[in-house]
């Protein structure tokens, strides 16, 4: 269940859009600094210098601040952010896949080589009103995120994994609560052990499935 991939943090190139320009490159830098600092707070002159190249290569390769930002979103949620995702595709059962998440989560999120936390969580806690519609794009993001672990979850009821009467909606934001208190916990340095303790903590509210007969011989014993 456990997946420790490990990755480590690509130097950052000189200043410049060199002919040899790396998108994916320039964009990790891009995210790096977006998931450390968030959106508003990062400044033209933090991206510029974290991925090598001048204001006007910034413009002319990503169009502007806004944009840039949402293509990192793009580019996190495709890298260091789609554990998630895979967790809930792969596992054979729901119990699995959420387990999953929040395990893997306990390592992403506490991983040295990049900021703490999860950007899709960090990145707009203090946005101001005048990008409050990049707030509503990151919430959008992280609204799709829970309903895909709802559609993970009926399908586990479905399926008779979990009781007929499971509220697939509340399990779903349970859990989804629970994710994003731990990547709250890790920008404040929590520890790898610290969330697994936590997930731990949170699987043991799972459901289970009722079995009339299992029940009335504990209640006899």
């Amino acid at each position: 269940m456990k997946k420790t991939v490990e990755t480590t943090c690509t130097p950052a190139k000189p200043r410049g859009r060199p002919l040899s320009f790396d998108r994916a490159a320039a964009l990790e830098k891009a995210m790096n600094v977006f998931w450390e600092r968030g959106y508003e707070a990062a400044s033209i002159a933090d991206l510029t210098s974290a991925m090598g190249i001048t204001p006007p290569s910034l413009y002319g390769a990503f169009g502007d601040k806004e944009r840039l930002f949402l293509e990192a979103v793009e580019f996190y949620a495709s890298g260091p952010g789609g554990f998630g995702q895979r967790a809930l595709e792969e596992e054979p059962t729901a119990r699995a896949a959420v387990e999953r998440l929040l395990v893997e989560a306990a390592a992403e999120l506490t991983r040295s080589c990049h900021p703490a936390g999860c950007l899709m969580v960090m990145a707009t806690t203090n946005c101001s009103v005048a990008a409050g519609h990049i707030h509503a794009a990151l919430a959008k993001r992280r609204a799709l995120g829970v309903a895909s672990m709802q559609a993970r979850i009926q399908r586990g009821i479905d399926e008779g994994e979990l009781p007929p009467e499971t509220d697939a909606a509340s399990l779903a934001n349970f859990y989804a609560t629970i994710y994003q208190g731990m990547s709250m916990q890790a920008k404040d340095g929590a520890t790898r052990d610290s969330l697994l303790a936590t997930a731990d903590a949170a699987m043991r509210a799972w459901p289970g499935v009722k079995n009339p007969v299992r029940d009335a011989a504990k209640a006899a014993a």
